[in-house]
């Protein structure tokens, strides 16, 4: 079971029901957690708790060498034709050519 602290009756919600999950971080302290409850119920947190904020670091997708760079540079080392489709667009608009990869 799972305590979902701002639920109006105040009871115990069974882990089966999907809540989306918040993790978070005291600015002073550095104390981290990880909260479960509704958007709403989570913006009336923040509001009540100033000291605390969302953990960026937390969650955040990728991550791995494969996303180093421009991503349209990954896109065409990754796939060899993408960087001959886009050679033959900067020949077509030479002034777009800087902004294609």
């Amino acid at each position: 079971m799972t305590f979902h602290p701002l639920s109006s009756s105040n009871k115990y919600i069974s882990d089966r029901k999907l809540m989306p999950s918040y993790p978070v971080k005291n600015l002073k302290t550095g104390e981290q957690k990880e909260l479960h409850m509704s958007m709403a119920e989570y913006t009336q947190w923040r509001e009540e708790n100033e000291d605390w904020d969302k953990d960026w670091m937390k969650g955040v997708g990728g991550g791995g060498v494969e996303c180093v760079g421009e991503w349209k540079t990954r896109l065409a080392n990754k796939n060899p034709g993408w960087k001959h489709v886009l050679d033959k667009a900067a020949k077509m608009a030479p002034h777009n050519k800087s902004q294609l990869y």
